[in-house]
């Protein structure tokens, strides 16, 4: 997922609103992998729905739509510059593209201040009051770092 959401694309794109009684986050995320060579990405974000139906929608600083992950419980699909990548899984998607399992499912626990588990990740919420998670999975390897900005 770090190599494919380095792309920048031409268009932009609103997220969409939130359902009524959805959850719905935005910010700003930055993820670090150690792969032999470690790879880095950040990008703005709209995270909406929960850990079994969900859209992510990364954005570059300008608000572009850098991509836009789908799931739900019949399977998850990267769509980035026009095309689509489609797994049975959120978790084989995020493998895949990344080289690492992303805890996106527990993502919706870490924001709301729940310390919610995700295989191998530690999450750090002492500063979540400010708007601020770090997470860090340090086996099986690569080791990662996940840190989160967003309004509480």
């Amino acid at each position: 997922m770090v190599l494919l959401l380095t792309a920048w694309l031409t268009a932009c794109a609103t997220p969409r609103a939130a359902a009524p009684g959805e959850a719905a986050w935005n910010g700003r995320l930055a993820l670090r992998v150690d792969n032999d060579p470690p790879q880095s990405f950040s990008a703005g974000f709209d995270l909406r729905g929960s850990a079994q139906t969900g859209e992510l929608q990364l954005t570059s600083p300008l608000g572009t739509t850098l991509a836009t992950v789908l799931w739900s419980p019949q399977g998850a699909e990267l769509r980035q510059g026009g095309q689509i990548t489609q797994r049975s899984s959120l978790d084989e998607l995020t493998t895949e593209l990344g080289g690492t399992t992303l805890p996106v499912g527990a993502l919706f626990e870490w924001l709301q201040g729940q310390a919610g588990s995700a295989s191998g990740w530690q999450v750090d919420l002492a500063r979540h009051a400010e708007g601020r998670i770090t997470a860090r999975r340090t086996s099986p390897p690569p080791t990662a770092e996940l840190r989160i900005v967003f309004e509480p």
